[in-house]
């Protein structure tokens, strides 16, 4: 890998674009714009590329596989070939971060590891350098560029150039929404009757650790409240990989008395009691938080978005403590059952994972901290379709997601505040102006990560693919900018989204070609069909033909530009009573061809249905049909054209 050569504390090093934060924003972000021909330098203030998702979030969180375009999507096809499949989004976190790596090699890409931001020098509403320290005790840096953008969790740069933000959470009146502020709500809740009490039934014995005394404020208030931050943890149970938990650092088990209290109400039959034990590649897992008392640190990060680089590593180390405690609790605390301490026993660190930082991940999940209040806040109305921007350069699927914020006293009892999870009629656009501060603040900055969205908003665009997404179409943008000789304000939004479209792989080669089964114009049908909502569709719905006695048939004719050879794929919406094979009839340069095809495996994932060419003036199409004496319904999703590399 490449990396930033050496300078001297009085050295500016001057490129056309600066990234901060090596999160997989980032790195797409230097990959597009180095890819587009300019010089780049991405800053991480750590030791590894990828953040979340290399630092254990593999089991990836998506809404809807279509709001995932260009090099995000590409990301995950190259994780699936990694694994033998055509996409994969669910995997090891090494496998990330390889990934990452490659593209940052690929594009020959510069990284300066190990250090942070700590000023932004401003001049005429424009950044015009930045300084930065080492972690390690070397000389400040200095770094000018034409073009910055901050792909850091936190929104460190944002900050120090003076840009407008937000940390918790609004009151519901703010922008009329209603699931913002604060939320009593039932997911991740205690069950009733759980004594808040170091002495049960006695008050002046004081709380049990982790609940606040605070009274419970109004419904839909706003506060400074962060949600919880935990890690995504990475254990094994493959006995020759596994290193065994062990008693943590600042191990108290009095941290973990709720877990017991909870326990006795509701036991444990799995770990799945308390903890979200999502299983990956190589006898792995992607363990979250789960249920009233879990790895989520409730209301120990409030410090943590405004903190300096040596308070958030206090903070940090905190969080480490908790979650490797809490482990170790539930192995070997002889409160805990002994059904329970076995089933955690199985489980523990993987050799082959972490293996600079004690198998343990590098990166804290930072849910949210600074959000950017930029020209256009994105709110709950976009996430439910209620608002649709124009001037799209990504989408969004994923729930209104928030976890818990507070853990208080109601009527006697602990309960948890702040967790909501809300769905979403199907994907929607991000406005680039969500991306932009105003310009009168600063005018060659982009903020793709904390980008500018309500609490709630941004709980569902907060997802790492998205961030990928939007790091992408920042770059472009920066690109565009720098070659007009304009403000990133002033980038020409159509423009924008039709190299985003016709380039999305930012090297220049064949885009795919996808007709979903809401693109009326490539569509024809006969016969009875519907438009429906399925679990796991791709897109907004699925066409749907009822079983029946009538010749039901579905022609997709995708609009081909470019001459080549592309392989076809065909989205298998997995629904009960699904037909379990259907018909196939692609008709392309060389002749026309029927296969029947089994449906049974693999539902919602692309299934191949061959390699055919593509020529101008020449048919290309794809008709669905039952094959005879086949009963069931006749679904129609999408279709996808991979031009051969």
């Amino acid at each position: 890998m490449m990396h930033y050569r050496p300078a001297t504390a009085q050295q500016a090093d001057t490129y056309d674009i600066c990234i901060y934060g090596g999160t997989a924003a980032g790195v797409t972000a230097a990959y597009t714009a180095k890819k587009m021909g300019k010089t780049v330098l991405l800053i991480e203030p750590g030791k590894h590329l990828g953040g979340m998702t290399s630092g254990g979030l593999g089991y990836t969180d998506i809404g809807n596989k279509f709001a995932i375009t260009g090099l995000a999507r590409d990301f995950y096809r190259r994780v699936g070939m990694h694994y033998g499949k055509f996409e994969q989004w669910i995997f090891e976190p090494h496998v990330a971060e390889d990934i990452l790596k490659e593209y940052i090699q690929k594009a020959q890409a510069p990284v300066l590891y190990n250090y942070y931001i700590t000023a932004a020098q401003k001049q005429q509403g424009a950044i015009q350098s930045i300084t930065l320290k080492s972690t390690n005790g070397g000389a400040q840096r200095t770094i000018k560029a034409k073009m910055f953008i901050d792909c850091s969790y936190e929104g460190d740069l944002m900050a120090k150039a003076g840009v407008s933000y937000t940390v918790g959470r609004e009151a519901n009146s703010q922008y009329n929404e209603t699931y913002d502020g604060v939320q009593l709500l039932d997911k991740h809740q205690f069950p009733d009757g759980i004594d808040p009490y170091k002495e049960p039934g006695k008050p002046a014995s004081g709380l049990l650790w982790g609940i606040s005394a605070q009274p419970l404020a109004d419904h839909g208030s706003g506060d400074k409240k962060v949600q919880a931050y935990n890690y995504r943890i990475c254990l094994t149970d493959d006995p020759a990989n596994r290193i065994p938990i062990t008693r943590p650092d600042n191990y108290d088990s009095t941290q973990f008395e709720l877990v017991l209290r909870v326990m006795a109400v509701k036991p444990w039959t799995s770990l799945w009691g308390g903890l979200k034990f999502d299983l990956m590649p190589n006898h792995k897992t992607d363990i979250n938080n789960n249920g009233p008392f879990s790895t989520d640190m409730i209301g120990m990060n409030y410090d943590y978005p405004e903190a300096d680089y040596a308070k958030r590593q206090q903070i940090i180390k905190k969080h480490e403590d908790y979650n490797k405690g809490l482990l170790y609790f539930l192995g070997h605390d002889t409160h805990v059952p002994a059904s329970v301490r076995q089933l955690m026993l199985k489980w523990g660190y993987p050799k082959d994972e972490y293996t600079d930082n004690g198998n343990w991940s590098f990166q804290l999940y930072v849910r949210e901290a600074r959000r950017m209040i930029g020209d256009y806040v994105m709110t709950q109305a976009n996430c439910q379709g209620k608002e649709v921007v124009k001037d799209a350069i990504g989408m969004a699927a994923y729930t209104m997601d928030s976890h818990n914020c507070q853990r208080v006293v109601v009527n006697g009892m602990v309960k948890n505040e702040g967790d909501v999870q809300m769905g979403t009629p199907g994907p929607y656009p991000i406005a680039y102006r969500s991306l932009t501060p105003k310009a009168s603040e600063c005018k060659n900055l982009l903020v793709p990560v904390c980008l500018s969205a309500t609490h709630i908003a941004y709980g569902s665009i907060r997802m790492e693919p998205v961030f990928m997404v939007l790091g992408q179409s920042s770059a472009v943008a920066a690109v565009m900018a720098i070659n007009n000789k304009q403000t990133i304000q002033a980038v020409d939004i159509t423009a924008l989204q039709q190299k985003l479209k016709q380039d999305p792989l930012a090297d220049g080669s064949i885009p795919e070609v996808l007709v979903d089964d809401a693109d009326a114009g490539y569509i024809q049908h006969t016969g009875e069909w519907k438009k429906i909502k399925a679990p796991g569709n791709y897109g907004t719905s699925v066409t749907y033909a009822p079983a029946g006695t009538d010749k039901k048939t579905l022609r997709f004719a995708p609009p081909m530009q470019h001459n080549a050879r592309y392989t076809i794929y065909y989205y298998n919406t997995g629904r009960q009573g699904k037909a379990p094979s259907a018909a196939f009839t692609i008709t392309a340069a060389g002749g026309k061809k029927t296969e029947t095809v089994a449906l049974e495996e693999h539902p919602n994932e692309w299934i191949s249905l061959g390699t055919y060419e593509y020529k101008s003036g020449s048919p290309y199409t794809i008709d669905l049909a039952l094959p005879d004496g086949v009963q069931g319904d006749l679904m129609a999703d999408a279709v996808l054209c991979v031009p051969s590399k």
